[in-house]
């Protein structure tokens, strides 16, 4: 049974790397992996009772992420249908182009750790075509956003779906996670932008001819303000509400998203009937196939948990390689291939908390490594392939000119945090 799922995880996991030349979803792929991989294991244990009961559990554990990641992003959905994004991409004005690195990489940075490193590259590198003529420079500012929307989203738990899960999971806290991945994670991008900042350094920015162009018009200012400050109080909250309450983090997103969907209707009762359906209508625009993919990812990752592949490899590794800190840089180097999100699952499945509790070495550093290593290549992160969707980057080209960039903030980032760890412990 164990060589049966095994082989049957590798083909679908070849089937969600090869998106592209196949043809095929991964989110197909995901769910029919999951479905397989479960009956195999329920037909060949014999005993459907305690199969069932395994079933629920690794449910229950799905369904807590996605209905977070569901409320957070129709939240950040709601923000942009009222243009408040607005408030922070209106104020980004730079001469030259190393000075518009810097701006949008830090912007990026801070964005990311309160909404998701996915929607901020959309809003990111979307903005690039309002700024920037050349397509030369917008892939050059496109590769940096994508190593600064990770670096952000890695320090934060609701930044990086990957470190939700481990905050979701109980592995880390979310002051904890803050305070100490802050540094690194900022190392991580430091190390790249200076090297391409200096690249750049004097050369004027190239303005579209029509720079207002592509800007949406009649969302009122009283709007943009109150949407964008209601948007990022109720993600800011959500911390802190699961912390008094000690409730899961999806109640308090839920909630916040029924405070701005009421707010939203609120604003528009006197409006016309197009504004009157403006949040309904944002709710529409969630990447539900990137919903589906974590819940087959998921399903099926918890099915090696339960059928004692993951513990198994995880004894391997510590055998083979030894070093913890060694075996989490494998895993974030990995990632740049493959998904993060099973990577983190699976060692989720590897490693228990009673061996190492909450807030230990293990997790904060794979909340590290898996968070930025998938900046090393273009297809390496959800925030990759939504650059590479916008600006058509090519692989090769990302390849050349910003994976060794990647690796050296990787490494450098790595080294801080291991060097922080044996200072402060």
């Amino acid at each position: 049974m164990i060589e049966a799922l095994i082989i049957l995880f590798v083909i679908a996991y070849a089937v969600i790397a090869l998106e592209e030349p196949l043809k095929v979803s991964k989110s197909a792929a995901a769910l029919i992996g999951a479905g397989v991989l479960w009956a195999v294991y329920a037909l060949s244990t014999g005993h459907p009772a305690r199969v069932d009961e395994e079933l629920s559990e690794s449910l229950i554990g799905t369904a807590q992420i996605v209905f977070f990641l569901i409320g957070a992003m129709a939240v950040v959905e709601v923000v942009d249908a009222h243009d408040g994004f607005d408030m922070i991409t209106s104020r980004l004005h730079a001469r030259t182009l190393a000075t518009l690195a810097l701006y949008l990489s830090a912007a990026t940075f801070a964005l990311s750790a309160v909404l998701d490193n996915l929607t901020t590259t959309i809003v990111m590198v979307s903005l690039l075509k309002r700024l920037l003529e050349r397509r030369e420079d917008r892939l050059v500012l496109a590769g940096l956003i994508v190593i600064a929307a990770n670096a952000g989203g890695a320090w934060s738990p609701i930044g990086d779906v990957t470190t939700t899960m481990l905050w979701i999971g109980g592995q880390v806290t979310s002051g904890a996670i803050v305070t100490r991945l802050f540094v690194p994670s900022l190392v991580n991008l430091a190390v790249p932008l200076a090297i391409v900042a200096w690249s750049l350094r004097g050369q004027p920015i190239v303005a579209p001819a029509t720079a207002d162009a592509g800007r949406r018009q009649g969302t009122p200012a009283f709007e943009k303000r109150l949407m964008f400050a209601l948007g990022l109080a109720v993600l800011l909250a959500v911390p802190v509400f699961k912390a008094v309450t000690h409730l899961p983090p999806f109640v308090g997103i839920l909630l916040g998203l029924g405070i701005v969907w009421a707010v939203g209707d609120v604003l528009h009762r006197r409006g016309a009937p197009a504004q009157r359906t403006t949040v309904a209508e944002a709710l529409t625009r969630i990447d539900m196939a990137a919903i589906v993919f974590f819940i087959g990812i998921l399903l099926a990752v918890a099915t090696l948990e339960h059928a004692g592949v993951l513990a198994t490899l995880a004894r391997w590794l510590d055998t083979t390689v030894g070093r913890i800190d060694a075996i989490v840089m494998i895993i974030g180097l990995v990632s740049a291939v493959i998904d993060n999100v099973p990577m983190v699952a699976a060692a989720m499945g590897m490693y228990s908390l009673e061996a190492y509790p909450q807030d230990s070495f293990l997790w904060e550093f794979l909340a590290y490594c898996a968070g930025t290593g998938g900046s090393i290549l273009i297809i390496g992160s959800a925030a990759g392939v939504a650059a590479m969707g916008i600006e058509k980057i090519d692989f090769l080209w990302y390849l050349k000119r910003f994976s060794l960039l990647a690796i050296a903030g990787y490494g450098a980032g790595a080294l801080v945090y291991i060097a922080q760890n044996q200072i402060i412990g």
